[in-house]
């Protein structure tokens, strides 16, 4: 009989371990708001596919019916996806705050963080902002979301503007910490940022890429996916900026990438965890 207790206990000691070794794995889609094809297709990905949180751009155009979609799935992980920049053509949007040194001419955010040779001087880092007018309008952001989506778990940052210096990282910190919320998964040493591959492969070298990654996930670590799904239609074939002009064709590939079957079958079949930011936090 002790013997038999004694396989037993040890069995369950070492599912518990095999689990704890198992490869985790997050799937982030991003810029949820900027578009109503861009809504559409992170709903598709994370109810036919292997999405686990999405980031909601809240100052975004679509934001209002990113809302209505996220209140019909509650089961999906929020993030604040804090931002500064407007960066498409065709569509634009302002800031949610009285914030002078984050607009342009226009009232809209400028279009880059960084300095950018196809859009000289529209880049926040070429004119005066401020400190203060990023902590006004990123806690404008953050509690607009928890207003409306209270669920909401963490922050990250759109186009990497908490990049400007430390201070804006030191700032999202602060304010993650004051909301009761977490901070972008990247602050944190213990994930392993992976991608598939840019715009420039085709959906099936995008797919083996991915599985490629998956088969050599190591056990006992966290890796974080972020891409941006959408869906080839009119709508999303009008929004570029340049160097970005196939966004439809790019995003469309990303959307078939998180719900294809071969991709599903071997995160099963490898015993990888997929888990979400919230999961990852707590």
């Amino acid at each position: 009989m002790k013997k038999i207790i004694c396989l037993a206990v040890c069995s369950l000691l070492f599912a518990a371990a095999y689990g704890q070794q198992s490869p985790r794995l997050v799937v982030r889609g991003d810029d949820m708001g900027y578009t109503h094809s861009g809504n559409e297709a992170i709903i598709k990905c994370y109810k036919e596919g292997v999405e686990t949180s999405v980031e909601v751009l809240v100052p975004s155009p679509w934001f209002m019916e990113a809302v209505k979609m996220l209140k019909e799935n509650p089961g999906i992980d929020v993030g604040i996806h804090l931002a500064l920049t407007s960066e498409w053509e065709n569509i634009k949007w302002r800031p949610l705050s009285d914030c002078p040194s984050l607009k342009d001419a226009n009232g809209y955010f400028y279009p880059m963080v960084h300095p950018n040779k196809d859009y000289p001087g529209q880049s926040i880092m070429e004119n005066k902002w401020t400190i203060a007018d990023v902590e006004k309008e990123f806690r404008a952001q953050i509690e607009m979301a928890l207003k409306l989506l209270p669920r909401t778990s963490h922050i990250s940052t759109h186009m990497g503007c908490d990049g400007l210096n430390d201070e804006v990282k030191a700032l999202v910190k602060r304010l993650a910490k004051e909301y009761h919320i977490a901070p972008p998964a990247e602050y944190n040493a213990n994930t392993i940022s992976i991608g598939f591959g840019g715009s420039g492969k085709t959906t099936e070298q995008k797919v083996q890429s991915f599985l490629d990654i998956i088969s050599n996930m190591l056990p006992g670590k966290t890796y974080i996916l972020v891409d941006h799904p959408g869906l080839d239609n009119d709508e999303l074939r009008a929004v570029y900026h340049i160097g970005n002009t196939d966004v439809a064709i790019a995003r469309q590939a990303v959307t078939d990438v998180f719900t294809n079957e071969k991709v599903k079958a071997l995160i099963k079949q490898k015993g990888v965890q997929l888990i979400s930011l919230k999961d990852f936090w707590e």
